[in-house]
């Protein structure tokens, strides 16, 4: 099998990267407000429900740092997309594969350059 052109490349992830970037950024709007930080209010809520509520706090802000991360590797892979880099290996200039793309196509480097 023939290793994919740069624009068969792009024709068959771009448009799959950017759902995903799409539907991070939607959950990143989304769970804003479970990030904003803790209020004390001693009036209305009991000191165990204020720990609850910073342990949802900071496991939202945990989740928002990762899904930031995926979103630069995402824009990453884009931006290859777009010079003609992607697919290829940025270590040895191989191709990476199709099979390991699909699996993730923000991977950068072929199974032997990564191991």
């Amino acid at each position: 099998m023939a290793e994919p052109t740069p624009e068969e490349l792009k024709a068959t992830f771009l448009s799959r990267i950017e759902n995903e970037l799409r539907g991070l950024r939607e959950a990143s709007a989304h769970t804003a407000a479970d990030r904003k930080p803790v209020e004390l209010d001693q009036q209305s809520v009991g000191r165990l429900s204020r720990m609850d509520a910073m342990q949802q706090q900071a496991m939202a802000t945990a989740q928002e740092t990762r899904r930031h991360g995926r979103i630069r590797a995402l824009e990453a892979a884009i931006r290859r997309i777009e010079a003609g880099e992607f697919g290829f290996c940025n270590n040895c200039g191989d191709f990476i594969g199709l099979r390991r793309l699909e699996l993730e196509p923000t991977f950068m480097r072929c199974r032997d350059c990564a191991s």
